[in-house]
């Protein structure tokens, strides 16, 4: 019984191999679409954009802060105590509102980068599905450790997705 179960197994193997190396394969990388697609180049801007007044107000109120830490250094010892508390309460207050809005910035600029790559790899997907449908192919794979360059039709999405944005 058990050779019955192991020779089935064999044969079944040997088909399934058989039919794989008929199939054709196909490999996207999708470090180089995000590179290279002009969705991403477009992304990209519109974020440079639409992120670039909150980046300039924290790059004044940094060297606000740089100007303030220098004030206090090269002054503390000739002030008076009440004046340098002061002083270090509005340095430290300040202080704290930059890292706030910091952290912000990061967090909405990060999240913005992560929609805007979702639209993009959405429509990445779609233009894989059509090339795959109209080129027969079997399977496409977006990860992989090696992929011949015989299989990658990259290039053809990032043109497919080019031809898409005129």
């Amino acid at each position: 019984m058990l050779k019955i179960f192991l020779v089935s197994g064999i044969a079944l193997a040997s088909i399934s191999c058989g039919a794989l190396a008929e199939g054709k394969i196909g490999f996207v990388n999708s470090q180089k679409i995000v590179n290279e697609a002009p969705q991403a180049a477009k992304a990209k801007k519109k974020i440079e954009k639409d992120f670039e007044k909150r980046d300039q107000d924290l790059q004044r109120i940094a060297k606000q802060l740089q100007g303030m830490q220098e004030n206090l250094e090269k002054n503390a010892v000739t002030m008076a105590e009440s004046d340098r508390r002061n002083k270090e309460r509005e340095f430290n207050d300040l202080n704290r509102d930059f890292q706030r809005k910091q952290r912000e910035f990061r967090e909405d600029l990060s999240q913005r980068q992560n929609e805007e790559m979702a639209a993009i790899f959405e429509r990445v997907n779609k233009v894989i599905k059509q090339i795959a449908e109209a080129e027969k192919y079997d399977v496409i794979f977006q990860e992989a450790v090696y992929a011949s360059p015989r299989i990658d039709i990259t290039d053809r999405v990032i043109k497919a997705l080019g031809d898409g944005t005129k």
